[in-house]
């Protein structure tokens, strides 16, 4: 692992990548009208990210769609509910993309 982070850039790079990735997922987040972020901007994890619908039938039925899609574990944790994404390290950034755009149109189309 010492090897790869000094490879990329190091500690640096590594803290680049993360906080892009949260960027893209948080920014869609924060504009969107069906998820919402369910933490306040300054104390947001780069790593978790949880979210809602408002709706607890709603929040399972994005799970169980993005299950049947191959995005697996949005669940959230089962003392708050809701929905999380984990985008740790070793989630490229694409995979987030991917997933963002996985949840617009999940909201077309249940607008």
């Amino acid at each position: 692992m010492f090897k790869y982070l000094k490879s990329i850039g190091g500690l640096e790079e590594m803290a680049k990548r993360n906080e892009d990735k949260a960027k893209v997922l948080y920014d869609f987040l924060d504009q969107s009208k069906m998820f919402k972020g369910s933490v306040e901007p300054g104390s947001r994890s780069l790593m978790n990210v949880p979210f809602v619908t408002g709706d607890p039938d709603l929040d399972a039925e994005v799970v169980a769609a993005t299950k049947a899609a191959g995005y697996d574990n949005l669940k959230g944790h089962k003392s708050v509910g809701g929905l999380r994404a984990s985008i740790y390290n070793a989630m490229p950034k694409e995979g987030v993309e991917a997933l963002v755009e996985f949840l617009k149109k999940f909201e077309a189309e249940h607008a």
